[in-house]
């Protein structure tokens, strides 16, 4: 029986991409060859590319508005450093707002290159909130955000206005709502949380706001040399952007992001409706600010701690302990968790 996946990452993909990708492990494109021993120079691979840039570009609607998709490597991590080497200025400045790890991450490769402003911070509550009604300065190169917190369990619902650039980084769900994606100027995201396996990184920038900060870029962090080579700077992790093309695919067909946000939204009112009204669990994160990608939420009773444990590893649900840094329990509910198994989830809480 296939487990109840709640891992927060490498996340939860559809069974029908599995076996897409195992076939082509073993015989890509009646090659008699695998995906991965292929040249990424072969027309059968840079299919793939091209394909997997177009579905990312469609999906958000940003199709034929000045953006260009890319596939890279070095996750989120390596982008808290890209960003700020190619949008921050010599001497320059960018406002970010700290709402957990990742962010926090991200500003002190920031202040490497630059003065970084917090505007608004939520660590004095254990990033449980997600920070409003905080001013950003217009003089600042770019503004950056977290727009789900897998930790803590919180997601920016609304993004602020800036006289500058808006960047964002979605590793944690990227395409499982409906936005305004235009409003961004750059997005990026780690492959392995909402999208595919790990080893891929996609980063969707307008490409007017590249080659104006007259710094040095390295090669290999330049934005602009990786679109000059169609993601193929260097050699392109395959496998993994392979299995996001196939992703991207199953997402496109299910309605895309309109139809899978009301999927998620279902699944995530189930699951918090049985927190909220279960007296033995309690949300962990601000009620407002919840995630509807990563549910945080505490027993309230730690003497059932061990029952409730092994009631789940019986149901076979796997993945659901919190981050130590919260503790509790976390349920990552990416696009590809059936509402079944939430319904697993929610029968034991019943039944505790």
């Amino acid at each position: 029986m296939k487990k109840h996946n709640f891992s927060a990452g490498p996340c939860i993909l559809p069974q029908e991409v599995l076996k897409k990708a195992s076939e082509a492990v073993i015989n890509f494109n009646n090659l008699d060859l695998s995906l991965i021993e292929i040249s990424h120079r072969s027309a059968d691979f840079v299919a793939v590319m091209d394909n997997a840039t177009n579905l990312v570009l469609e999906l958000l609607d940003l199709k034929e508005k000045g953006y260009t998709a890319l596939f890279l490597q070095g996750g989120a991590s390596l982008e808290f450093l890209m960003v700020p080497y190619n949008l921050m200025k010599e001497s320059g400045k960018a406002a970010y707002l700290d709402t957990g790890v990742w962010s926090a991450k991200a500003l002190k490769e920031a202040k490497g290159l630059g003065e970084v402003i917090i505007v608004a911070s939520s660590k004095d509550q254990n990033y449980n909130y997600i920070p409003k009604g905080y001013d950003i300065s217009s003089d600042v190169d770019y503004f950056h955000c977290t727009s789900n917190n897998t930790i803590y369990g919180t997601q920016i619902k609304e993004f602020p206005k800036t006289d500058g650039l808006l960047v964002c980084d979605m590793s944690s769900d990227i395409f499982s709502r409906k936005l305004d994606f235009s409003q961004f100027d750059l997005i990026y995201a780690g492959a392995q949380k909402n999208m595919g396996p790990a080893g891929a990184t996609l980063v969707v920038v307008k490409d007017e706001i590249l080659g104006k900060t007259d710094r040095q870029i390295p090669s290999m962090l330049d934005y602009q040399v990786h679109i000059s080579k169609d993601s193929m700077f260097n050699t392109p992790p395959v496998f993994a952007v392979y299995v996001s093309m196939l992703t991207l695919e199953w997402l496109k067909a299910k309605g895309g992001l309109e139809a899978i946000e009301k999927l998620n939204n279902a699944k995530a009112e189930l699951l918090y409706n049985e927190i909220d009204n279960n007296p033995l669990f309690k949300g962990a994160a601000a009620k407002e600010d919840r995630s509807n990608m990563n549910v945080t939420f505490l027993l309230t009773d730690q003497s059932k701690k061990e029952v409730f444990d092994k009631m789940c590893k019986e149901a076979g649900i796997n993945g659901l302990n919190g981050h130590r840094s919260v503790g509790g329990y976390r349920a990552s509910i990416y696009n590809a968790m059936p509402i079944e198994s939430i319904q697993v989830l929610v029968n034991l809480m019943k039944k505790l």
